[in-house]
């Protein structure tokens, strides 16, 4: 696969890693307590019953030379006893200390600096809307970093458009159903600066392996830039069309003549010295069916079905972390998405490779 290089980076390379035992967050730290105490528990049990297994087998083992009945013990009150009262013991302590984890992290005071975040889970990527802030963006989530002198945590509210998933940061907090037609909480506190990465965990159709998310954790000074970059709407490059024609390509995509003639038959990725190919690709994107999945603030577009477009570029990947987000991987997606994501539900338009390039260009300007 042409994404496997991202994929081998993605989980072997980046700075953050999914260990559940390393975890930045307080009700990360609460369940990554709480593990080490059931385990301190259990592997206790697993120690002592293992040590009394064995001294029963070498004590008690049959001698060649010794034909005699063991002794026979008719019950015992101290043992009964101890067999009884201490499972009980065990099983009131575990529950007490899963109890006041549980306590303490889902009914945390939210205190008022803190952020407000809806997930919605989709087959397969993931949407986060800021309600604080108008913005909407995809598979990367964006979060301020959170101190005790200045605490920011994000409230996370969490739904499905579709199907079940299961939101998992490893490093950050533990999993969380996303349902639909239902509303699932929790809450981040993130205590260190970087790239976390997450992953949906709950089976939800063939490109469940790559409904990835990424969890960027910047500075205050680092998160108000980010949302004050994605609360910029985009311009109509094209002006609606204007100038342009409606000569029908062998694509069925409305071209423009004038164009067509002097733009050169393949368009490379950066699009910094070519602006009318741009906004030719602005006008290819908006008279074919992208309208009527993604959105781009500012222009026609206002689909809903797919990832909002409107910073695309400001992203690192594209398709829930499936592929890097470069030009030429942005191409081969727009041509045939299945290319990355075998069973993605964003369909293959059969656009020509002048228009396929001419939209790529248009998309990279939207940063």
């Amino acid at each position: 696969m042409e994404s496997s290089p991202l994929l081998f980076r993605a989980l072997y390379m980046d700075p953050h890693g999914t260990s559940i035992f390393t975890t930045f967050s307080t009700p990360g730290n609460e369940i990554r307590g709480l593990s080490f105490f059931v385990l301190a528990i259990t592997g206790g049990i697993f120690l002592v019953v293992s040590a009394l297994l064995i001294h029963v087998l070498v004590r008690y083992r049959a001698r060649p030379d010794d034909d005699s009945e063991p002794p026979q013990v008719f019950g015992s009150l101290q043992i009964e006893l101890s067999w009884t009262i201490i499972p009980i013991l065990i099983i009131v302590v575990l529950f007490l200390s899963t109890a006041r984890v549980l306590f303490s992290v889902q009914d945390a005071p939210k205190p008022k600096t803190a952020l407000d975040v809806v997930v919605i889970g989709h087959q397969f990527w993931w949407e986060f809307r800021y309600p604080q802030f108008g913005v909407v963006t995809a598979n990367e989530l964006h979060l301020p970093l959170s101190t005790r002198e200045a605490p920011r945590p994000a409230f996370i509210k969490l739904t499905s458009a579709d199907v079940m998933h299961s939101f998992w940061i490893p490093e950050l907090s533990g999993k969380t159903d996303v349902l639909p037609n239902r509303v699932n909480e929790m809450w981040i506190d993130p205590q260190s600066l970087g790239l976390f990465r997450g992953q949906c965990a709950q089976f939800c159709g063939t490109e469940h392996a790559r409904m990835l998310l990424r969890v960027y954790v910047d500075t205050p000074e680092q998160f108000q830039q980010w949302i004050a970059n994605q609360q910029r709407s985009q311009p109509e490059l094209n002006g609606n069309g204007a100038g342009f024609g409606n000569e029908n390509s062998a694509s069925g995509a409305v071209r423009p003549v004038a164009a067509v003639s002097s733009a050169p038959n393949k368009v490379a990725g950066n699009t910094s010295g070519n602006q009318n190919e741009a906004k030719y690709g602005q006008f290819v994107f908006e008279h074919q069916a992208c309208i009527n999945c993604h959105t781009v603030s500012g222009t026609v577009a206002s689909g809903r079905y797919g990832p909002d477009l409107t910073h695309l570029m400001s992203r690192e990947t594209l398709a829930a972390g499936a592929a890097e987000n470069n030009p030429q991987n942005l191409e081969k997606w727009i041509a045939d998405p299945d290319n990355f994501k075998p069973g993605s539900l964003m369909p293959a338009m059969h656009l020509s490779d002048r228009d396929n390039a001419a939209i790529a260009a248009y998309l990279e300007t939207l940063k």
